[in-house]
């Protein structure tokens, strides 16, 4: 390999835009080094689904090595990241290991914020990875299981009420999910409890649910959640969040089971790097989405601050990811071939959906809106479109069509803990 075919690129995270970057590049004469703390990459979009017990895990992650084994060019190693020496041009890992670089990619993703009050999170979980969802799905069904057993009706509609504060589209699928978890899948399966008494409450401190869409489209959305039983709150932000429940501005509303959508932050990234931030902590990237002054680093997706004009900037979404990570691999290849820069990033919209439930959707495309059905079933073929591999499109497709024929859902497994290990008031 020649002088020039041996730069080194490594790229940190293999989510959408790492991975998307990691494969162009690796097809290219460079040699790749992904890093991630996990060796899985995960479809994060149906990530609710398996917090649920729609899906299964293995249905939605597939090992980073898998993915990049045909690219011989391509290696991935598994280490957490710690910090970045851009002097001496190394990433950092916590046990002390050094990965030198020539370009670095920073596609580190985003964790839960919970706005100054982190000690809210034990009580709270989010929905960020695998480990997120095990741990939901653990405490959702577990609160069925415990409340089978008890004999006071207080405590008992306390372990039936689930809240969900953050009502983007995270928050409105886990409440309609879940909403239909009770009502439909376990309704038959308890003896002591009837759980279509269950209360599932959906909290939002905006005025109003989805905010991303249209009014219509966000009003059609709370119609259909209140079809499903769900109680929509808005204009409530919540002051207290522990163990009993949640305070939402004087009113307690007593809950076992309390689940956190509400906001994100970046990884600290931007403090590795000394570098300008947004308050989400996302590094303000330039248009080519290098790092000011450190023209060898870009960041992307969720790590990265991008403008798009009118005090708008691109979603942390996996489409803008994707794209931000193709742009990327293109501005190396072109320096590496000493060819003109690409233009500036711009980011193509190709449309928001959000799911309520299994038979409803809002799907805004830009040039056409669709509610309803017809909504759910384009939301549901573009998720299969976009997982990877044909053994899970076909095991999600399958699923889905068993859980809207028969409202049956199979992955309902309560597994890292007892059920008398879950957390309890005093």
């Amino acid at each position: 390999m020649t002088e020039k075919d041996d730069h080194h690129v490594v790229i940190v995270g293999g989510g959408f835009g790492g991975l998307e970057a990691a494969r162009h590049l690796a097809a290219g004469p460079f040699r790749v080094t992904l890093l991630d703390r996990r060796n899985h990459h995960l479809f994060q979009p149906l990530l609710y689904q398996a917090a649920t017990a729609s899906l299964a895990p293995s249905e939605i992650a597939w090992p980073i090595r898998s993915l990049l084994r045909r690219h011989e060019n391509a290696t991935t190693l598994l280490g957490a990241v710690r910090g970045v020496d851009a002097a001496g041009k190394a990433v950092l890992l916590e046990d002390g290991r050094r990965v030198s670089y020539d370009t670095l990619i920073l596609a580190t993703g985003a964790r839960h914020a919970y706005f100054g009050h982190d000690e809210w999170e034990p009580h709270a979980p989010g929905l960020k990875t695998l480990e997120d969802a095990t741990t939901i799905r653990r405490r959702i069904l577990s609160a069925f299981e415990r409340a089978e057993w008890q004999a006071d009706a207080a405590e008992r509609r306390r372990l039936l009420t689930f809240a969900i504060i953050g009502a983007g589209p995270t928050g409105v699928e886990l409440a309609g999910t879940i909403a239909e978890l009770a009502r439909e899948t376990l309704r038959r399966d308890f003896r002591n409890i009837d759980t279509r008494e269950t209360r599932v409450v959906l909290v939002e401190a905006g005025p109003r649910i989805l905010s991303a869409f249209t009014d219509d489209l966000s009003a059609y959305a709370e119609r259909a959640l209140h079809r499903l039983g769900v109680e929509v709150r808005t204009g409530h932000a919540v002051s207290r969040c522990d163990d009993g429940g949640i305070d939402l501005g004087g009113e307690v509303l007593p809950a076992a089971t309390i689940l956190w959508a509400a906001g994100v932050a970046a990884s600290p990234a931007a403090e590795w790097l000394n570098a300008p931030a947004d308050r989400a902590g996302r590094i303000i990237v330039l248009p080519d989405l290098t790092v000011p002054g450190l023209p060898d680093i870009f960041a992307i997706g969720d790590t990265a601050h991008v403008a798009m004009g009118e005090g708008r900037t691109v979603p942390g979404i996996a489409p803008a990811a994707k794209q931000e990570g193709r742009y990327v691999a293109g501005v190396i290849r072109a320096r590496r071939a000493e060819r003109p820069a690409p233009k500036p990033f711009v980011y193509r919209n190709d449309g928001n959906l959000a799911t309520i439930g299994k038979r409803a959707a809002i799907v805004d495309l830009g040039w056409i809106r669709l509610r309803g059905r017809l909504a759910w079933w384009t939301w549901g073929i573009a998720h299969v479109y976009f997982l990877i591999g044909l053994r899970n499109r076909l095991a999600v497709a399958l699923s889905w069509l068993w859980i809207y024929s028969t409202g049956q859902r199979s992955a309902r497994l309560i597994t890292g803990t007892s059920t008398t290990q879950e957390r309890r008031p005093e």
